[in-house]
C-alpha cells in the first residue's frame, strides 16, 4: 500500500511538473510561431527558427531535470560516438510507449539536432503539447492501411505533398528527422493480429521513411537506427510518471542512406517500393534478433544478481 501511496504521489508530481514546464515554455513557442506565420520569409525563419529550437530544448532539459527528481532509471546506452549536433539525420526507432518519446529526447538531445517526429494527424489536437508541435513544424501525417491505399492509389500523391512540405521547412536548418515505422505503439494484441512475422516488433511501414528519403536524401548524413528495450516491460505513461520505468537499454546503429532508393519513384513506381519495404525488413529482422539479444543477456544479469 505504502508503495502504491508513494508511486501515486510520484506520478502526480511528475505530471505537475511536465505541465508546468510546459506551461511556461510553449507561450514562447507559441508567440515566436505566430510572427513567423505572419512574415512567411526565408529570412524571418532563418532568425526564428534557432531560437526555437532553444526554447524546445530549454524544455527537454527541464523534463530531464524532473525525470531525474523522481526517478530511478538504470541507462545503459551506447552508440553515441561520432554524432554531430550540426547536419542532418533521419532517425528510425521501434515504439512501445509514449515513454519512447521521453527516452529518444534523454539520450539524442544535443548530440544531433533537435528531434521531429513524424506525428498522427489527430494529435494536433493534444493540449499545449499539439501547438507546440504545430509551432516546431513537426509533420502531421494522415496515414493508410494498405488496403485504404490499394483502392486510394491517389492518396500517395497528397502523403508525398505533405512530407515534402515539411522536409523543405526541415532544408533550412540542421534537423533530425524521427519516423516509427510500425506506425503504432506494441501491444501483444496488435502484434497477434497483425500475425506480425517478429517476435518483439510490428511489421513496419516504409511510405514515411520512403518519402523523406525521396524529399532529402541528399541532406541526411546517416540513418540512425535506434532500438529502445524495456528489459522489465514498456511503461504506459502513468507508469513511467509514477517512476516504474526501472531500466532502459538504448542502442543507436548508424546506417548509410541507401542513395539508389532515395532517388526512386517511391509513389510512382512499384517497383521502387518493393525494394524500399526489402530493404526495411532487412533492417527490421536485424533489430528484432537485437531485442531478443538485449533481452536475453538482461535476464541472465538479473538472475546472477538473484
Amino acid at each position: 500500500m505504502r508503495r502504491t501511496l508513494g508511486g501515486t504521489l510520484t506520478g502526480l508530481l511528475s505530471a505537475l511538473l511536465l505541465a508546468l514546464n510546459s506551461l511556461i515554455w510553449v507561450p514562447l513557442l507559441l508567440l515566436l510561431a505566430l510572427v513567423k506565420l505572419l512574415l512567411p520569409s526565408r529570412a524571418v525563419r532563418l532568425r526564428l527558427d534557432p531560437v526555437l529550437i532553444w526554447i524546445a530544448e530549454a524544455w527537454i532539459r527541464c523534463n530531464g531535470a524532473w525525470m531525474q527528481l523522481t526517478q530511478k532509471t538504470a541507462w545503459d546506452i551506447a552508440g553515441l560516438d561520432g554524432l554531430a549536433a550540426r547536419g542532418w539525420y533521419l532517425v528510425n526507432c521501434n515504439h512501445q510507449s509514449w515513454a519512447d518519446i521521453f527516452v529518444l529526447q534523454r539520450v539524442l538531445t544535443r548530440r544531433i539536432p533537435l528531434l521531429k517526429f513524424f506525428l498522427k494527424q489527430q494529435l494536433v489536437w493534444v493540449p499545449v503539447m499539439g501547438l507546440a508541435w504545430w509551432a516546431l513544424d513537426f509533420p502531421f501525417m494522415r496515414r493508410h492501411s494498405e488496403e485504404t491505399l490499394a483502392k486510394h492509389p491517389e492518396l500517395r500523391a497528397r502523403d508525398q505533398e505533405a512530407t515534402r512540405r515539411a522536409c523543405e521547412k526541415f532544408a533550412l536548418i540542421p534537423t533530425s528527422v524521427v519516423n516509427f515505422c510500425e506506425g503504432t505503439r506494441f501491444t501483444p494484441a496488435k502484434h497477434a493480429r497483425q500475425q506480425s512475422p517478429y517476435r518483439h516488433l510490428l511489421k513496419p511501414k516504409a511510405g514515411g521513411i520512403a518519402l523523406a528519403l525521396n524529399v532529402m536524401g541528399e541532406r541526411f548524413a546517416a540513418i540512425l537506427d535506434v532500438t529502445i528495450v524495456y528489459p522489465e516491460g514498456a511503461p504506459n505513461f502513468w507508469q513511467f510518471l509514477c517512476g516504474s520505468m526501472r531500466q532502459v537499454v538504448v542502442r543507436v546503429h548508424r546506417q548509410p542512406v541507401p542513395r539508389e532508393l532515395a532517388k526512386g519513384n517511391y509513389v510512382g513506381d512499384p517497383a521502387v517500393r518493393q525494394a524500399f519495404q526489402v530493404w526495411l525488413q532487412e533492417l527490421w529482422r536485424a533489430k528484432d534478433e537485437e531485442i531478443g539479444r538485449m533481452l536475453a543477456e538482461k535476464a541472465t544479469t538479473a538472475g546472477r544478481g538473484a
